[in-house]
């Protein structure tokens, strides 16, 4: 069987999965739920929500695009853009998006001429501007608000801010050895250097932005439930403390954190609502964009590139 036969393959399991996740997490709710659930949320805000969603996967599609700087293969930003929406998209709902949004990632960039080593590069450097994003914001909420951001992680005020210190010094120690540090960190026969101080502070900057945005598109769809600092402590350093407890794909974070918020009497309201926007409806349209760049993307592509970079 051709190498292009199996990728078409795994392309169509793809799908399927992504088919069959959809329904197993629609299946917990009717459709009146649903319905009944998103249509309890103020149109106005339902529409700020899409629009925080949005500018939270246009922060993504950067992601791919500063890494492909990092690996020393620059692309097109609408190339980055097409690849880290489609396997985000996908990856977000199948889980384990290291895996599954990886192996998307994979497909597009073997067709634009990067190797295997330059796409595990590429997602690492995701993956780090992920958690230095992560740790920014949480550094921050567990600074600016102690009160609710240690509650929700089990810290007085005390321990809450000499967390938030310890968080924000992470992140300025990873700009200092970027600036500093010369030469490779080996893993096996793959090498991985940091990044140029100016694409370190961007990982930085562009990871807190991102996940501002999704705190924000929960806030709006709590509709006044309770406040954009208070949601966004709550929701970041959630994923925080699942990240250290080690909870499979944060099992659970976005339940406790509006639970939290709400006293306990966490909204079904508001969690459907957010599933909805931010996980549903950029599934299809990623699977969407799978298929059609399967069907009209030519595979000289890659021989192309490779050609036009030696």
């Amino acid at each position: 069987m051709k190498r292009t036969h199996i990728l078409h393959a795994l392309v169509a399991l793809a799908v399927l999965v992504a088919g069959w996740l959809i329904y197993r997490t629609l299946n917990q709710y009717s459709f009146e739920d649903i319905r009944n659930s998103v249509a309890a949320i103020p149109k106005a805000n339902f529409a700020l929500a899409l629009a925080f969603a949005a500018c939270s996967y246009l922060c993504l599609t950067l992601f791919d695009f500063l890494a492909l700087h990092y690996v020393g293969r620059p692309l097109s930003y609408p190339r980055a853009a097409l690849a880290s929406f489609t396997s985000l998209a996908i990856g977000h709902n199948v889980g384990v998006a290291a895996l599954s949004s990886g192996a998307v990632r994979y497909r597009f960039y073997t067709r634009w001429g990067l190797g295997t080593e330059e796409i595990a590069k590429l997602i690492v450097f995701c993956g780090v501007t992920v958690g230095l994003g992560l740790i920014t914001l949480a550094g921050l909420c567990l600074l600016l608000l102690p009160g609710t951001a240690g509650k929700v992680a089990g810290l007085g005020t005390m321990a809450s801010a000499a967390l938030g210190i310890a968080c924000l010094a992470l992140s300025a120690l990873y700009l200092l050895l970027s600036a500093f540090l010369r030469g490779d960190v080996k893993v096996r026969n793959w090498r991985f250097a940091l990044p140029a101080p100016r694409l370190a502070a961007a990982q930085i900057a562009v990871g807190t932005v991102n996940f501002a945005f999704v705190a924000a598109c929960l806030h709006q769809l709590l509709s006044g439930e309770a406040g954009y600092m208070e949601t966004t402590a709550a929701y970041v350093v959630g994923n925080l403390t699942a990240l250290v407890s080690h909870v499979p794909g944060g099992l659970g974070v976005l339940e406790a954190t509006i639970g939290f918020l709400l006293g306990g009497a966490a909204s079904i309201g508001a969690l459907i609502a957010f599933r909805v926007v931010y996980f549903f409806i950029p599934l299809p349209l990623g699977l969407v964009l799978l298929l059609a760049s399967e069907a009209l993307l030519d595979p000289k592509d890659a021989t192309d590139l490779r050609k036009s970079a030696r």
